[in-house]
């Protein structure tokens, strides 16, 4: 996937030195885990893609900057989330409701073009399905790490901050 840095953007430059393709500890679980959160609740949040997204409410990016957080570090976008079991994802299901969303949106994705506009991703036929993925997907590691699902989305300057490393 070839992603374009924005000023506002959780997008970051060259991947570091990898190993069979696959990135050596560019960030902690737990880091991973908070960006495919964050890509995953905006996902999923249909009022919150209206009035941010759609409106181009700075500060939290666009819909291909959630995806890069989605798929970029994680590789997602190359296998699947169970080989992420017992550490970014807590089970099977979780990573299961995770392939399921990935896979929704990738699609669509790779059929508007990841420089569409977001109101081509918005009325995209297969958006609705996606949107649903992505909050099952959202709900279920929000419940698994003990948060409210349906709070607001948080800007990519509060992301960063609870990302940073210790």
């Amino acid at each position: 996937m070839t992603v374009q840095g924005s000023e506002n953007s959780s997008r970051r430059g060259r991947r570091s030195s990898t190993m069979g393709g696959m990135p050596l500890n560019d960030m902690p679980w737990w880091r991973w885990r908070s960006n495919v959160r964050s890509a995953l609740h905006m996902l999923s949040d249909p009022v919150f893609q209206r009035d941010v997204w759609l409106a181009g409410v700075d500060g939290y990016g666009d819909v291909t900057d959630a995806v890069y957080r989605l798929v970029e570090d994680t590789w997602l976008d190359n296998w699947s989330a169970e080989k992420y079991v017992g550490t970014i994802f807590r089970d099977s299901q979780e990573a299961a409701l995770v392939d399921t969303a990935v896979l929704r949106v990738l699609r669509i994705m790779h059929q508007v073009g990841p420089d569409a506009p977001v109101a081509a991703y918005l009325e995209h036929q297969g958006w609705p399905d996606a949107v649903r993925a992505a909050r099952d997907a959202h709900v279920r590691m929000a419940a698994s790490d003990g948060d409210e699902a349906d709070a607001p989305p948080r800007t990519l300057e509060v992301l960063r901050i609870m990302t940073r490393s210790a």
